[in-house]
């Protein structure tokens, strides 16, 4: 009864709880409530004189006890097992998150490097065109002046 109430609790809690496990923990607790009917019976027996019980029945109450026992950690095991497929897929999904991650930095980062170069580029692209800039001023200003100057010559010729 109590491992039903155990079932329960793990199937609410417990959203990986494969349906195979699930029919194998079903499967072991209903055994186990077999071995306690049984127990039960012997229990009851009393082959003695006077309606009590003898050596042979006490031993064969024990032996039912032990088949009990034996029954209920082999569910344990099963509930342990279980436990620990649960643990392992909670940790490999966090590790595939943390991977996930780990990859999403490194992109970050090589975007910012892209980025960073491509601002070098720019700026060097920028400082060209005001050097061009300069110049085709320079130029324009210096053949202003010397066509003036050339005007200038020629007029007073």
């Amino acid at each position: 009864m109590t491992f039903g109430l155990i079932l329960l609790i793990l199937n609410l809690f417990s959203p990986q709880f494969t349906e195979a496990g699930q029919a194998k923990l079903e499967k072991m607790v209903k055994d186990r409530d077999a071995l306690t009917q049984q127990w039960k019976q012997s229990e009851s027996r009393k082959s003695g004189i006077f309606g009590n019980r003898t050596k042979k029945d006490m031993i064969e109450t024990n032996e039912w006890l032990e088949r009990i026992i034996q029954k209920d950690n082999l569910i344990m095991d099963e509930l342990r097992m279980i436990g620990d497929i649960e643990t392992t897929t909670a940790t490999q999904t966090g590790d595939d998150y943390k991977a996930i991650a780990f990859k999403q930095e490194k992109d970050v980062q090589a975007l910012k490097r892209a980025v960073a170069e491509r601002d070098k580029s720019l700026d060097k692209m920028l400082s060209s065109r005001r050097a061009f800039e300069w110049t085709t001023t320079i130029f324009f200003l210096s053949t202003l002046g010397l066509g003036y100057w050339i005007y200038r010559s020629r007029k007073t010729s």
